[in-house]
């Protein structure tokens, strides 16, 4: 008896959920997988001892210092996660109009990345060497006139590098988009004697809204004089990006970000394509504090949201993401 259906006719006789009915052949047609070495976790840290501080807009993370930093660290360590990307909570006093504070060698920057370097050898520290926790108002570069100054801002990053890869930074973040910027700390670095040290670029970082949380989190949010839509890239503009992606590989950039990540998978994917660079994506503040609060809220399962869209990031073609979650999902992992 001909058991032919009439679906078999329409399909040529092709089933997709053929490779769909059971767990087991479900794994192993699985195109892409999360694991902890795709993690990177960015943590905040403040001034003072034995502080771990709560942020209200970002549930589950803490603003630390130095020594509870230096014991979180140990903990990301434990559990298999390669590198911590650190933002400092600089002082109100110490910031001023040109962040001059950035180029002090025993900032809260250099102090932690030592710290750490001291403690946790075998991790690795991300570092970034934009302005903002250390200007008196908010931006990312030297503020002249109303006008953000390229030159003399990558001039100060620079210098802010060195130090860095000094204190025992491995990757060189740069996230104030200056033009020239990755080639400049590239000389910078490679004349200190530091050709050891990557430099990741914030190839493409859009003027979002998502940084709120993050604003608030290095008390820079009320600082804020204007907007950043000089220095940073439209949200409109998927070209512009890719143009100046290209800027930064000419320039030696090791490693390329996004940011924000999940409302910009399109751009992971023409990053990753066009130049085979390692990519990864800054699931940022903002992305996280939603997540967050409608999982508080029951509105969403948080667990299985946060583990979907981390591996959305993959599926677009991203080596690895910096996530609020890292330490969660890590736990999650090993379960796992």
């Amino acid at each position: 008896m001909d058991k032919t259906h009439l679906v078999d006719e329409i399909t040529g006789h092709r089933r997709m959920r053929r490779n769909r009915k059971a767990d087991w052949v479900r794994r192993m047609v699985q195109e892409n997988r999360l694991t902890v070495d795709d993690l990177i976790w960015p943590i905040f840290i403040t001034h003072g001892t034995g502080i771990s501080e709560p942020l209200a807009a970002m549930p589950g993370v803490n603003r630390m210092s130095v020594d509870k930093a230096v014991e979180a660290v140990k903990e990301a360590a434990d559990l298999g996660i390669p590198a911590i990307a650190p933002f400092p909570d600089i002082e109100m006093e110490l910031r001023d109009p040109t962040g001059s504070h950035i180029l002090d060698a025993n900032n809260l920057m250099n102090r932690f990345i030592r710290e750490t370097k001291k403690a946790v050898p075998n991790i690795g520290l991300i570092t970034d060497v934009a302005l903002d926790p250390f200007t008196s108002h908010g931006h990312d570069g030297i503020l002249r006139e109303g006008i953000i100054v390229n030159d003399e801002t990558v001039d100060h990053v620079v210098k802010a590098a060195v130090m860095q890869a000094d204190a025992g930074s491995d990757i060189i973040a740069p996230s104030e988009m200056m033009d020239g910027r990755i080639g400049a700390i590239r000389r910078g670095l490679d004349a200190a004697g530091h050709q050891d040290v990557g430099i990741m670029s914030y190839a493409t970082k859009f003027s979002s809204g998502f940084y709120g949380p993050y604003r608030e989190a290095i008390n820079t949010g009320g600082l804020l004089k204007g907007d950043k839509n000089s220095y940073y890239i439209s949200p409109a503009n998927g070209t512009e990006a890719l143009r100046d992606a290209a800027l930064d590989v000419e320039e030696g950039a090791d490693m390329m970000m996004i940011k924000p990540g999940l409302p910009y998978l399109d751009i992971c994917w023409r990053v990753k394509e066009a130049f085979g660079l390692p990519t990864y994506a800054y699931q940022v503040s903002g992305e996280y504090a939603q997540i967050k609060a409608a999982a508080m809220n029951g509105w969403i399962d948080g667990d299985r949201v946060m583990m979907e869209t981390l591996l959305c990031f993959k599926r677009a073609g991203c080596d690895g993401i910096l996530t609020y979650f890292a330490v969660d999902v890590a736990k999650k992992l090993a379960k796992d």
